[in-house]
């Protein structure tokens, strides 16, 4: 399988979360190559079996260069595709200790469901999706505890 991954990192989580990708991939004997969506031509973007999207949350949607990314690809019909999502991790509401509700996380996890819309509308097809967290300062992070574990997971249903 050849794999073709675009991230949007504007803190390096992403970059983070698709290299590790990448290196799950090749060491089951696939070719996989990654690239951030500034050095990227959208209207370029080489034929694979699987094309991998990750973006940062920004006001609960994929970062901009994402979404204009995703909105000029060319990508051939029924280009078979994942999505991952960096996400602030939930945290208690700071009056009343209480943590958010899982409609009330959704609310504010527009990312997925963006991207998906755009690409939906290309004719592509999803293949999977996963979240990875970034724990402390949501945009700075450090990933949260685990995201290599999400990752291998995901990865074992990509093969």
């Amino acid at each position: 399988m050849k794999a073709e991954i675009h991230h949007a990192s504007k803190y390096g989580n992403g970059e983070k979360v698709v290299a590790y990708l990448q290196g799950l991939l090749v060491a089951k004997g696939h070719q996989a190559e990654f690239r951030h969506v500034r050095d990227a031509k959208p209207k370029d973007v080489p034929v694979a079996d699987l094309y991998v999207f990750c973006a940062p949350t920004r006001m609960g949607k994929p970062i901009g260069k994402m979404r204009r990314f995703l909105k000029k690809a060319r990508l051939p019909e029924g280009a078979r595709y994942v999505l991952i999502a960096t996400h602030g991790e939930p945290v208690p509401d700071k009056r009343t200790g209480n943590m958010p509700s899982s409609e009330e996380i959704e609310k504010y996890q527009q990312n997925l469901p963006a991207m998906e819309a755009i690409l939906r509308d290309k004719g592509a097809v999803k293949v999977a999706e996963t979240k990875v967290y970034v724990r402390g300062d949501a945009m700075k992070g450090p990933l949260a505890d685990g995201w290599e574990k999400v990752l291998e997971e995901f990865a074992s249903r990509l093969y």
